[in-house]
């Protein structure tokens, strides 16, 4: 992935950021893989991109789960392949009284125009109340 990102992250040739696109929006229109194809572009340069991965990739937050003692939501969706839907469930499970909300969807960043943001919306809301 690092290397997709040096090589074509910000060209104007969307063909290397499709592949982002593609595992965190796999039900997006071609308008909304448009649009997010240069909203990577724009956002960050390769260089950006490559330590954000990196950072992303070296957090593990595994051994301090156990300790959160607050309300906690965690909301994962069924399909996602950006991160494991055993990781939602360990992460729900690991944490003392969490709520874990399963949202049916293989969007790892839901759109509004899903069922499941309806669901997403509702949990958080009231998880707030």
């Amino acid at each position: 992935m690092n290397t997709l990102m040096r090589t074509g992250w910000g060209q104007n040739n969307p063909a290397f950021r499709q592949v982002f696109t593609t595992l965190f929006f796999p039900e997006a229109s071609q308008v909304e893989m448009d649009w997010f194809n240069e909203l990577q572009r724009m956002t960050t340069s390769p260089a950006n991109a490559i330590r954000l991965s990196e950072a992303f990739s070296d957090i593990d937050v595994r051994d301090v789960m156990a300790q959160v003692s607050v309300p906690t939501l965690v909301l994962h969706a069924r399909d996602d392949a950006v991160a494991p839907f055993s990781a939602g469930r360990t992460m729900a499970s690991t944490i003392r009284n969490a709520q874990f909300v399963v949202l049916e969807s293989r969007n790892h960043l839901l759109m509004p125009t899903e069922p499941a943001w309806a669901r997403f919306v509702s949990s958080v809301e009231e998880f707030l109340a």
